[in-house]
């Protein structure tokens, strides 16, 4: 292995001291803004659904950011990802296919992903838990995202070592209500959409959903000087609510999605002003990805208690081709000629979720059930370049039973003591067929385990809208199966990960609750993380375990003023390391004391959203401008385990302005207006560096009309 080569993109000086100004101001306008205030503004009283129950933010004692619909729409976050990537604490990590994504929050999480199955961070959609390869979801018809952060361990869905991310998707109404949307922008850009929903009968409301959405590579084809794919998007989901009588409501849905063209980027660093790849054109025409996902609530509310049953099943299909451009090749290898792979994988999942609670505003707040999920998947590469000479076959199996419950209690008029336990049994199994020529090699193993999480957090109402908490938090990951495993060796299971979380935080609204503001000072250890080895020159993956530690303190407020005017801010600092090295993995060897992977010391967010009367305009009748600013900071982070070089910090700048009327609003936007190249991810094999770089500048108009 040669000497690690320093970064070579240019260094910037860190904007930490912008992004602290920026919350601290917002923070200290909590009262002065108040005194000042000409009217008074009541703001409706905001929920969330992280223990399941509909909960006052403040009242729960957990971090959490809550991603709105309103959110989703005004500041374009059209995807999973860039709704995550946009939040304050969170990374990822992808290289643009529809099935490669890594999340860590707080630092927290898989250093790579090993498995379909990797439960660092849960993702629920409507109480329904799925893959962590939904990161590609479109988020069509969403009525908010939260994102829990910390363990999450003590309630249904997959376990949530370093948090959770919960999708809730509007519902259907008795009401009329629906909207329109379309866009067209730079890049070949362009999205439809629209939803309708209301009463069928009397006792029967219906809500249909459909977007399509596309885009051209911002990576040209040198042999075509064309973008290098279009990929495109569809997205289908309905639903239907059934009132039964007053107390019990039966929610059936049902969702379909599907990307077509979408491929990772493998992209020589630099990447200069104009990203290209060199290789055969069409090579990404049959790639595609597809998730069904279909599902069944019951809610039945007795005198002091709920009823929840959701059953649900998902599928997704997934075939990429994954490819090294001559330029990349000849760098690595000296031999400038395109190498590509074929993978293949088909996921099924069944989940069965039944549990008990209290009714929303009780005294008391409680949760007990029981959850059961079986996932069945492969995970092949038929072909590559040469032939199938060298295909392997790989099938899993994850099957998980687990008992939970949670508690929260008054010890006083403003003490409160919150505990919860959960214990899962798992089992799971794998069979692989290595192919060498015409030899085949077979494969077959499994593990059984068990094992407990749960919390314990003291929370104290210093005022009626301030509330402070303590809480200790246990994670686990579970062990299992490498999915790109390329020969028996690679197959050896990796063990759990075990992490235990300490946090102490505030949360507080002013009574109108047109101001909030929260924070936390949190500290984690993981023992037994998890770390994927690839070998560039060999294409072998193996599986590793290292041991990680992260410490930091996040803040974010947000004031309403009384003109339309409303600022937001949140800023995150971040110290996660590598605490015991690791040898003998093909990249290099992992030294104690290197910096995780993608997760940067400072990250933070400021939005100026602003809506202005303008009076009556024409037939247009009464219009307003409605604006968003929204300015993205992330800081310098390690690129790899091995810590070879830094991706450099960026800052994301997104305008939109509107004219609204009652025909709707018209409005244009621009993403990434500072025009940076900035990566997604990076990778070292020796003597070079690559990655995938973000889109610059785009330019776009759209409509949109909701009734």
């Amino acid at each position: 292995m040669s000497a690690p080569r320093p970064s070579t993109a240019s260094r910037r000086p860190p904007y930490t001291r912008y992004t602290i100004t920026i919350a601290i101001s917002c923070t200290l306008s909590h009262g002065a803004l108040a005194e000042t205030a000409r009217d008074t503004l009541q703001l409706p009283a905001s929920t969330v659904t992280a223990r399941m129950e509909q909960e006052d933010p403040k009242d729960v004692p957990i971090s959490l950011s809550v991603i709105s619909g309103e959110q989703l729409r005004t500041q374009r976050l059209d995807t999973l990802e860039s709704a995550l990537r946009n939040t304050s604490g969170v990374s990822v990590n992808s290289s643009g296919g529809p099935n490669d994504f890594n999340v860590l929050i707080r630092g927290v999480g898989s250093l790579y992903q090993m498995s379909m199955d990797d439960s660092s961070v849960a993702f629920n959609i409507d109480g329904v838990p799925v893959s962590s390869r939904s990161l590609g979801f479109e988020t069509l018809d969403v009525e908010r995202i939260e994102v829990l952060k910390g363990p999450q361990g003590t309630l249904s869905g997959a376990l949530g070592q370093a948090g959770a991310v919960n999708i809730t998707t509007r519902q259907p109404s008795r009401e009329l209500q629906g909207y329109v949307r379309g866009e067209v922008g730079q890049e070949g850009q362009f999205l439809t959409e629209g939803a309708v929903g209301g009463a069928l009968s009397d006792s029967l409301s219906g809500r249909l959903a459909v977007r399509r959405a596309g885009y051209d590579s911002w990576i040209d084809n040198d042999q075509t000087n064309h973008p290098l794919t279009k990929p495109r998007n569809e997205a289908y989901r309905g639903s239907l609510l059934w009132d039964l009588d007053p107390d019990t409501h039966v929610l059936f849905s049902a969702e379909r999605q599907k990307t077509r063209r979408a491929t990772n980027s493998l992209v020589l660093r630099p990447y200069g002003s104009d990203p290209s790849l060199d290789l055969t054109p069409g090579l990404f025409d049959d790639n595609f990805k597809t998730t069904e996902r279909y599902a069944i609530k019951l809610d039945h509310d007795f005198a002091n208690s709920r009823l929840t049953s959701t059953t649900a099943t998902s599928t997704a299909n997934f075939e990429g081709l994954i490819a090294y451009d001559s330029k990349l090749m000849g760098a690595l290898y000296g031999t400038p000629n395109e190498f590509w792979v074929v993978d293949k994988s088909f996921e099924r999942s069944w989940s069965q979720d039944l549990h008990l609670s209290s009714l929303p505003d009780s005294e008391v707040f409680w949760v007990t059930g029981l959850a059961a999920t079986r996932n069945e998947r492969s995970y092949d590469t038929p072909r590559n370049t040469y032939g199938t000479s060298g295909a392997k076959f790989r099938d899993f199996s994850t099957t998980t039973y687990a008992g939970y419950g949670e508690v929260t209690l008054p010890l006083s008029e403003r003490l409160k003591l919150t505990t919860g336990y959960r214990h899962s049994w798992d089992r799971k199994t794998y069979n692989g067929q290595y192919f060498a020529g015409s030899d085949a090699v077979d494969d077959s193993r499994r593990l059984t385990d068990h094992y407990g999480t749960g919390r314990v957090a003291l929370s104290y109402a210093l005022t009626p809208q301030t509330n402070v908490y303590v809480q200790g938090a246990r994670g686990y990951k579970s062990g299992g199966f490498n999915d790109y495993a390329s020969q028996v060796s690679d197959s050896e299971p990796y063990r759990a990960a075990v992490s235990n979380a300490v946090e102490l935080g505030i949360k507080s609204e002013t009574a109108d609750r047109r101001g909030s503001l929260s924070g936390a000072v949190f500290y984690t250890r993981v023992k037994d993380d998890h770390l994927l080895g690839y070998d560039a020159a060999t294409f072998a993956t193996n599986a590793f375990n290292a041991d990680t530690r992260t410490r930091g303190a996040e803040f974010e407020g947000s004031w309403r003023f009384d003109h339309g005017l409303t600022l937001a801010a949140s800023a995150t600092y971040l110290d996660a390391r590598i605490t015991s090295g690791v040898q003998g993995i093909q990249a290099g060897d992992v030294d104690a004391g290197n910096r995780t992977p993608d997760v940067p010391r400072w990250s933070g967010n400021f939005n100026a959203s602003w809506k202005h009367p303008l009076g009556t305009l024409a037939s247009l009748g009464e219009t307003t401008l409605n604006t968003s600013l929204n300015y993205h900071l992330v800081g310098e982070r390690a690129a790899d385990p091995q810590n070879h070089f830094n991706l450099d910090n960026y800052e994301k700048l997104d305008l939109r302005a509107g004219l609204e009327s009652r025909f709707g609003e018209v409005y244009a936007y621009a993403d990434n207006l500072l025009n940076q190249t900035y990566d997604t991810y990076g990778f070292y094999s020796d003597p070079v560096a690559y990655g995938a770089p973000a889109q610059r500048r785009t330019l776009g108009v759209g409509y949109t009309y909701q009734f």
